[in-house]
């Protein structure tokens, strides 16, 4: 019997997941789960993201509807929760700032009228955590994205859509990863 299976949540910094704008669906039906390619070839249906919740809004108008910035070393993600994200919408709503979030999300991305795609995160899920756990995301989130920076150089279909798509420089992501780090020795 099939059942079903929750997609691994992928961790990408914020950088990375800005420069992303290529989406594709896996499958013609419309329950078909859809995918953020990113330039170094992460296949993110959710994501798992780790930073500090600098601000928050509620850009609503007939409801409440959130708008929060977490940002973590290479740059910010944004994120909106409302009535189809209660839970998350209460937690951020809930939230001081600034705090050391976790989320686990889905991508969302958007076009603008002059074909800019813009990123953003519908949180499924948000959580307080202290800086060790923050810390511990910076270190792994590096060691994924190096780990797929390597993977370039492979066959995977998903490696070649990417390089195809954002002709990716390994060099620009090598260099982001070794700031994020840099920026936990800062901290110390």
């Amino acid at each position: 019997m099939a059942g079903y299976v929750r997609e691994v949540s992928r961790r990408v910094f914020a950088q990375e997941f800005r420069e992303s704008n290529l989406t594709f669906k896996d499958g013609d039906d419309q329950y078909s789960p859809q995918y953020l390619l990113t330039p170094t070839g992460a296949k993110v249906n959710r994501l798992f993201i780790v930073g500090t919740l600098i601000e928050k809004e509620d850009i609503g108008t007939d409801s409440e509807y959130w708008r929060g910035r977490v940002s973590d070393p290479t740059g910010s993600f944004m994120i909106y929760a409302g009535q189809y994200q209660p839970e998350a919408a209460q937690a951020l709503a809930e939230c001081e700032t600034p705090a050391f979030v976790a989320i686990v999300g889905k991508p969302s991305t958007y076009t603008t009228a002059e074909g800019t795609v813009l990123t953003s995160v519908r949180p499924e899920s948000i959580s307080i955590v202290d800086v060790t756990t923050r810390d511990l995301w910076v270190e792994d989130t590096a060691r994924r994205t190096l780990e797929r920076v390597k993977d370039l150089d492979n066959m995977d279909s998903n490696v070649i859509k990417a390089k195809e798509h954002y002709n990716t420089d390994k060099d620009h992501y090598s260099s982001m990863v070794r700031e994020a780090l840099r920026s936990l020795k800062e901290d110390i």
